[in-house]
C-alpha cells in the first residue's frame, strides 16, 4: 500500500506576544532567543530526506508573510544544501483581529464581555466567516495538490504551511469537517508541528496524524 499524502503544519516559534498572551496578527514581531532556539535546535532532526519533513517528497511549501514564520522557515531549512521553493502567500497569514491586535482575551472582555473569537470574530478584523472561507480555500489547494498526487501521479506526496496558532487550530478543524468553532479543541503550540492525512487510503477521509510534535 502506498503512503498517503499529508499536510503539514507548523506554528512559527515563541515571540514575546505569545509567551504573555497579546493577539498577534498583522503585528510583525520577530521570535524571542528561546523561539529561535526551538525550531534551529531540532531543524537536523525535523527536516531532510527520511526525516518528518521528507524534503524529496514536498510538493510545495506555503510560508505566512509576517516575519516570525518566515523566520521559523528558514530556521528549519538552513541546514540543507538548498532551501526548499516557498510561496509567501496572505492566504495562510494569522486570524486579523482587527481591533483586538495586541490585547489579551481578559483586556478585551472588559470591553466586550462575553467575547469568545470562534463565534464573533474580531471587529474591524475577520469574522468567523471570513476565516472559514480562507481557510477552506487553502485546504481545496493542498487537496487537489494531493488528488493529483494519488489519482494521476503528479507531483509529489507533501504540502507543508509555516503559520500561526488561530490559523492552525482552523485548518485542523476545517480539514476534518468540523465547525471552525471546534479548533477550540485543538491546543497548538508556539514550535509545535501537526500532521494531516487520511484515513484507509481515502482521500474522502481526512483525519490528524499528529499534533504538537516538537513542542517544548
Amino acid at each position: 500500500m502506498s503512503p498517503m499524502p499529508r499536510l503539514i503544519i507548523v506554528r512559527h516559534g515563541e515571540t514575546e506576544w505569545s509567551l504573555n498572551g497579546r493577539h498577534t496578527g498583522r503585528t510583525d514581531i520577530p521570535l524571542t532567543a528561546r523561539g529561535e532556539d526551538q525550531i534551529k535546535s531540532k531543524a537536523e532532526s525535523l527536516v531532510g530526506p527520511g526525516k518528518l519533513i521528507d524534503t524529496p517528497n514536498l510538493c510545495v511549501v506555503m510560508v505566512s508573510p509576517r516575519k516570525r514564520a518566515h523566520k521559523t522557515f528558514h530556521l528549519l531549512t538552513d541546514h540543507l544544501p538548498t532551501a526548499p521553493a516557498h510561496v509567501i502567500t496572505e492566504t495562510v497569514r494569522e486570524w486579523d483581529y482587527g481591533h483586538y491586535e495586541g490585547l489579551l482575551s481578559s483586556e478585551i472582555r472588559q470591553e466586550n464581555p462575553g467575547w469568545d473569537i470562534w463565534r464573533d470574530g474580531c471587529p474591524g478584523g475577520e469574522s468567523v466567516e471570513d476565516m472559514t472561507c480562507r481557510v477552506d480555500t487553502v485546504i481545496a489547494d493542498v487537496r487537489e495538490y494531493h488528488r493529483k498526487w494519488k489519482e494521476e501521479g503528479q507531483g509529489t506526496r507533501d504540502v507543508v504551511i509555516v503559520a500561526h496558532g488561530h490559523f492552525n487550530r482552523c485548518l485542523i478543524a476545517r480539514w476534518n469537517g468540523f465547525p471552525l468553532a471546534y479548533g477550540d479543541h485543538f491546543n497548538v503550540e508556539p514550535a509545535g508541528i501537526a500532521v494531516l492525512s487520511y484515513n484507509h487510503s481515502n482521500l474522502a477521509e481526512p483525519a490528524l496524524n499528529a499534533l504538537n510534535l516538537n513542542a517544548l
